[in-house]
């Protein structure tokens, strides 16, 4: 069932000429009919609406939802064929109306009936505000809000160590519990997420990204969609090079690639989608096919591996996957780069033939990931959901996940599953204003192997699900946000070396010594440039420190002629290096991380200001 929702002042109606289709008109029924204040439903029903009583209750809730928020005095259901091509025969529309008609009054709302297969004519009057035009398509699968799933949930919360020893919490007296006041970050992501206290201010990171000139809004595309200069698009790449080099390496993963784009009419496609509560872009080819842009990377994998053939011996398989996602997140919760409508994520799926394989690799996964957030140097807390049944029986997993990554948890321990995972946990980075936001994330699927239909051939050739462990680095994005926040909590904001745009800025104290600079930089195995601007060497240095830059050389004659360079550190210190010793400490800082060369023209005379 597809609908077009119209809050007008006034809406009026005259009944004139019958089709053959035409229901029977009530005796005495007037043939015009004028409402004011009224919430009009122009409807079409489809073909594939035979399950009566289903489409109707999903309709009946969402209209009635729509009706109180903008509180209409009267709803009209005024059959209409022109939303969609897949008409559903006269009886059944008749009857699916009536169903809605009828579910509408049981929840007391005033609801008039515009009789089916007549000719009529229609005035009416829109009001104009965000809510007075609505359109929407109804599917027999019940929309289940994460309330109605979660009511018959019951939640218990521990704070479980490294060693093991489990502390009933409290949430609403978190900030009371004096343990909490030994893990700092876990206490914040607690009441910034569990609580939702939260601050309410800006991320300084906004206006440090258009500072920096790394990344800015892109006024011409959609909100939540950003542009990024040279220097962003750089520490994008270091990113996503270090993300892949985990997958692939580390972790042994096999690469793929999957469209954005998919029919929004297949149904695994959409009953995913459904549970993304409309949060998801869709589009019309001329071909009138809808299309709907990836909001995940789970069901293009899924469809993949759908069409393998699998054995025991193929298992476990990991599969890694880097793609642009989109999800029409509300405008109020665009935040930055914290929360967006298109971003990159670097996804590992490991699929496994039983649970405790699926443990293992669930197990390699955070280990891995826990690496990977303790070398970016950010803050962040962990917090595990997690089934009862499987915390009892795997709880001293967890305690040896926790002691290698040595912080504690929060632990979520629900009743019985309201996801497709058995057990899930997430880092949590702490910002700069005490929010706290997800980075990477595990999933240990125990039902979506047989849903989508990926099995394996076990010993004997019996076709078995798979277990599957969903997870993500965390876009970069949100990886880029965090590393911004967390500079900005320190008095001298910095960036780790290997991911800084600039690694070493040179400053000659006057033109003669730009050819010695243009030597130095390139004996140093690192990003080099020289600000051979014609500002005095005081105003250079500022510059630089404005910059973030972690190594600061002024370069003159005593420089050149004794092979001692005095070294600004960004913590404040200078230090005084020969060429072997800066080389070296270039070295010890790069480590083993991805490498780039300068994003811009290595003299700032030839650079270009993109914000002004």
């Amino acid at each position: 069932m597809r609908v077009l929702l119209i809050h007008a002042d006034r809406f009026e109606y005259e009944v004139r000429e019958p089709t053959k289709m035409a229901e029977p008109l009530p005796d005495k029924q007037p043939r015009k009919h004028s409402f004011e204040e009224v919430l009009v439903s122009f409807t079409t029903v489809e073909n594939s609406d035979e399950d009566v009583t289903t489409i109707a209750e999903v309709a009946a809730a969402d209209l009635a939802d729509v009706f109180s928020r903008v509180k209409a005095k009267r709803l009209v259901l005024y059959p209409y064929a022109h939303l969609s091509p897949d008409l559903a025969p006269p009886k059944l529309a008749v009857d699916v109306l009536k169903a809605v008609e009828q579910a509408l009054r049981e929840k007391e709302i005033d609801v008039h009936r515009s009789p089916f297969g007549w000719y009529k004519g229609f005035e009416i009057k829109c009001k104009g505000h965000p809510l007075s035009e609505l359109s929407r398509e109804y599917t027999a699968e019940k929309k289940v809000t994460r309330e109605e799933v979660v009511e018959s949930i019951e939640k218990t919360f521990y704070i479980l160590t490294p060693d093991g020893q489990e502390h009933p919490l409290d949430v609403e007296k978190a900030e009371s519990m004096q343990l909490l006041d030994k893990y700092p970050s876990l206490k914040t992501f607690i009441i910034s997420e569990e609580i939702g206290r939260k601050k309410g201010e800006e991320p300084p990171s906004i206006k440090a990204m258009q500072r920096l000139e790394l990344v800015d809004y892109e006024e011409a595309s959609d909100r939540g969609h950003f542009r990024m200069f040279p220097k962003g698009h750089l520490i994008f790449k270091l990113l996503e090079e270090w993300a892949e080099w985990i997958a692939l390496e580390k972790i042994g993963a096999i690469q793929i690639d999957t469209p954005i784009l998919y029919d929004w009419s297949y149904p695994d496609i959409k009953s995913q989608g459904i549970s993304f509560h409309e949060r998801h872009y869709t589009l019309k080819t001329e071909e009138n096919r809808e299309f709907v842009l990836r909001f995940a990377g789970d069901f293009g994998l899924f469809r993949m591996m759908k069409g393998a053939t699998l054995s025991y011996r193929n298992l476990p398989l990991r599969i890694y996957e880097f793609s642009k996602s989109f999800r029409l997140e509300q405008r109020g919760e665009l935040t930055g780069l914290k929360r967006l409508r298109a971003f990159h994520m670097p996804d590992i799926h490991c699929f496994t033939k039983d649970i405790e394989d699926g443990w293992r690799e669930y197990m390699l996964l955070y280990r891995n990931y826990a690496d990977l957030a303790d070398a970016t140097g950010v803050e962040y807390a962990v917090a595990f959901r997690i089934v009862k049944e499987f915390y009892d029986k795997y709880k001293q997993n967890i305690v040896e996940l926790l002691k290698y990554s040595n912080r504690p948890a929060l632990i979520e321990v629900l009743s019985e599953m309201k996801h497709y995972w058995a057990v899930k946990h997430e880092f949590q980075g702490i910002d700069a204003v005490g929010g706290a936001v997800q980075l990477s994330t595990v999933q240990l699927d125990v039902a979506d192997a047989e849903r989508y239909g990926i099995v394996y051939a076990d010993q004997d050739g019996r076709k078995k699900g798979c277990i599957i462990c969903h997870s993500s680095i965390g876009s970069i994005e949100r990886w880029i946000y965090m590393l911004l926040e967390e500079a900005l909590k320190h008095e001298k904001p910095s960036l780790p070396f290997w991911i800084s745009p600039t690694q070493i800025r040179l400053i000659p104290v006057g033109p003669a010594f730009i050819p010695e600079c243009e030597k130095l930089s390139k004996e140093l195995r690192a990003r080099v440039d020289i600000d051979d601007m014609d500002d005095k060497v005081g105003k250079k240095i500022r510059n630089a420190e404005m910059e973030w830059i972690p190594m600061i050389i002024v370069v003159g004659e005593k420089e050149k002629s004794s092979g001692q360079f005095p070294v600004r550190l960004r913590s404040g210190e200078q230090k005084m290096m020969t060429l072997e010793q800066l080389k070296a400490e270039v070295e010890r800082l790069s480590k083993d991380y991805p490498t780039a060369k300068l994003p811009l023209p290595a003299h700032l005379s030839k650079r270009p200001t993109f914000r002004g």
